[in-house]
């Protein structure tokens, strides 16, 4: 991978400038989906064909389920980007193996992440462990991502995911940033991830717009699936998902904009976390979009 030279510093964004940034990242977002029973059948139906798709991988269901998904929605006409956890694949034959599958189902864009299992099932203890053994498998596909984490993982220290992050950059293409609630936080975090000489794009992870009750089920019910790595840390929110309301991401993403904005903070788009709640999601997304397209004209 090329070394990525930081942008020049420039003045901040005006509130026109942030609003067409913030325009042009909800038009092309990325789409996070679990591999639960009918979701395929969901997303043909809710979503358009150029959304970009990644697809988690859960270890109650393993890696299969995932790509089983993947294969259906590939073939369906949507770019999908599946979850390759570390710790889930068993040695280099099966990377291998699952390489091949991959690139026969046409997947040009892999996520690799450790994975939430307790113990691994072979060899890879974490992404960085499996990306320095595909070795030149990742010239395979166009585009690499690695996680980042703008607050503090539940069990591994700041200092840990940092080094992490860094060793780890230059197997990759992009980071995708771990699910958050509060802008200040993540335009902090991006310009720290800056100041210490990471310049991969960033994609910002935020949820969708998600009945409360319906997210706390399927977290519940997928365990220790990644898209649920928040609640562990957030006990408030646990309690929060108890009452009948939706939540919607709209304050976050306009605080968000300027950041969008900002050529140093090179932001790619929206990561956006939609618990499978998709026709609420897609609806939120359009209608912000034709808001603010509103307001600018």
């Amino acid at each position: 991978m090329s070394l990525i030279e930081s942008p020049q510093r420039h003045s901040p964004a005006t509130e026109a400038e942030s609003r067409r940034a913030l325009i042009e990242a909800l038009k092309r977002p990325r789409y996070e989906i679990l591999p639960l029973d009918g979701i395929a059948d969901e997303v043909i139906e809710h979503l358009p064909r150029g959304i970009k798709l990644t697809v988690t991988a859960s270890p109650r269901r393993g890696l299969d389920a995932s790509l089983e998904l993947v294969e259906r929605l590939s073939a369906a006409g949507y770019a999908v980007a599946p979850h390759l956890s570390a710790r889930l694949v068993r040695d280099t034959a099966h990377l291998e193996s699952l390489v091949g599958r991959l690139r026969a189902a046409g997947v040009d864009d892999l996520f690799v992440i450790a994975g939430d299992t307790r113990e691994p099932a072979g060899q890879f203890e974490g992404a960085a462990a499996l990306l320095a053994a595909m070795g030149e498998l990742r010239d395979r596909f166009a585009d690499v991502g690695i996680s980042g984490y703008p607050e503090s993982h539940h069990v591994i220290s700041d200092e840990t995911t940092i080094e992490a992050m860094f060793e780890k950059e230059p197997m990759a293409t992009y980071i995708v940033s771990q699910i958050c609630f509060e802008a200040e936080v993540i335009a902090t975090w991006v310009r720290r991830v800056r100041d210490r000489g990471t310049f991969l794009p960033i994609w910002i992870g935020v949820p969708g717009s998600v009945d409360n009750r319906r997210l706390l089920q399927i977290s519940l019910k997928i365990g220790l699936g990644e898209s649920a790595r928040f609640l562990r840390g957030h006990g408030g929110w646990v309690r929060r998902l108890a009452l009948p309301r939706v939540y919607a991401p709209t304050s976050l993403v306009r605080e968000l904009a300027p950041s969008i904005a900002d050529p140093v903070a090179r932001i790619a788009g929206f990561h956006i976390y939609t618990f499978n709640e998709l026709e609420r999601t897609e609806e939120w997304r359009r209608q912000l979009v034709e808001q603010l397209i509103a307001q600018h004209e």
